[in-house]
């Protein structure tokens, strides 16, 4: 599209402000013409802060405005189907906050609105290996691990281990459905570098099943605080993913990538990986090369994607398939057997 790009946001959060909002305003040809939160008063606050001129409280109105060319949902997880579904039905493209949906059924919806629909649509993607992804991608193509054979990722935090603390919005199954903590994310970064993952197998649970809550007294939980989970990749290799909030003084988050002739190691949010060949003692430390920098641009490439001008990040397939694969996990640990994926419609 030509001209000016205007944008109504849905839900303008922490990561909303932090990093979107910062991006859009920051790219020649956008406008940020109206926000609508939960309430008045935090969307006027929110105006306040970055001069957008109209506020509400009703993202349907928001929505359905002629003066808004793409809609950014910005909100928990529990109104992304809704809120995309409303857009794109109004002709609105839409970049919408990951996770993607609440379960996988949610995430379909969004995606077959989005295959019958002619409007760009695109994923926030996460930050937490986003610096080194060019460099761990080439490393890959290059043959540097020789076949894959194994992936190890661990991601656990101490969190939770405060069971007189009320929950959060990411432990009430209403507003963020199965995203139980950092699994769709590693899940999405992982397929990227190892590709589908065919089958698996999974063990949840919930440590602190119970919290206290304000209005009711107590809110039984049920997303779980700890994941244990195996999966067979569709090029053989295995993967052995550990997920947990309840464990006191934790490594850093990792993915860690075994191959024929070398271990690749990934941790969260550093700016270098750590590579070891085959018949060395350890692993070094590989910086990123100025070439292959990959800063943050996740805004800049949806109004990029809105011009023609490049394809998005993360797509609404990219989603699904991410969604598919938390839903697999949770239906292996009820079945207490094998999921094969995908899963399909």
């Amino acid at each position: 599209m030509s001209g000016t790009v205007r944008l109504g946001i849905v839900g303008a959060g922490g990561i909303v402000e932090q990093r979107h909002l910062p991006g859009f305003t920051a790219i020649e040809g956008v406008a940020v013409r109206a926000v609508a939160n939960r309430s008045i008063e935090s969307a006027q606050a929110v105006a306040d802060r970055w001069s957008i001129p109209e506020v509400g409280d009703d993202w349907r109105a928001l929505v359905a405005r002629d003066d808004i060319d793409a809609v950014v949902i910005g909100t928990w997880p529990y109104l992304h189907r809704d809120v995309t579904l409303a857009a794109l039905a109004a002709g609105k493209h839409v970049f919408c906050q990951a996770r993607m949906a609440r379960n996988a059924a949610e995430a379909r919806e969004m995606y077959e609105a989005a295959a019958l629909s002619d409007r760009v649509t695109a994923l926030c993607p996460p930050p937490h290996a986003m610096a080194v992804e060019r460099l761990v991608r080439r490393l890959l193509a290059e043959g540097a691990l020789g076949d894959l054979r194994l992936v190890r990722v661990t991601a656990l935090s101490a969190g939770a281990t405060d069971e007189q603390r009320p929950a959060t919005w990411r432990e009430r199954a209403g507003w963020s459905g199965q995203n139980a903590l950092t699994l769709g994310i590693w899940a999405e970064i992982v397929r990227g570098w190892a590709g589908e993952t065919r089958s698996v197998q999974a063990l949840l649970n919930t440590y602190v099943p119970c919290r206290p809550d304000e209005a009711s007294g107590s809110y039984e939980l049920a997303i779980p605080d700890s994941l244990a989970i195996l999966s067979e990749f569709a090029n053989g290799a295995q993967g052995v993913w550990h997920f947990s909030s309840v464990a006191h003084c934790p490594p850093p988050e990792s993915a860690e990538l075994y191959g024929s002739a070398a271990t690749l190691r990934v941790v969260a949010n550093a700016g270098s990986v750590w590579l070891g060949r085959a018949g060395e003692a350890a692993l070094s430390e590989v910086p990123v090369p100025d070439d292959l920098a990959n800063p943050w641009r996740v805004e800049a490439n949806f109004i990029a994607a809105l011009r023609g001008a490049e394809p998005v990040l993360t797509s609404f397939a990219d989603g699904l398939r991410y969604m598919e694969f938390v839903d697999a996990v949770y239906r292996a640990h009820s079945l207490g057997g094998t999921v094969r994926l995908p899963l399909g419609p």
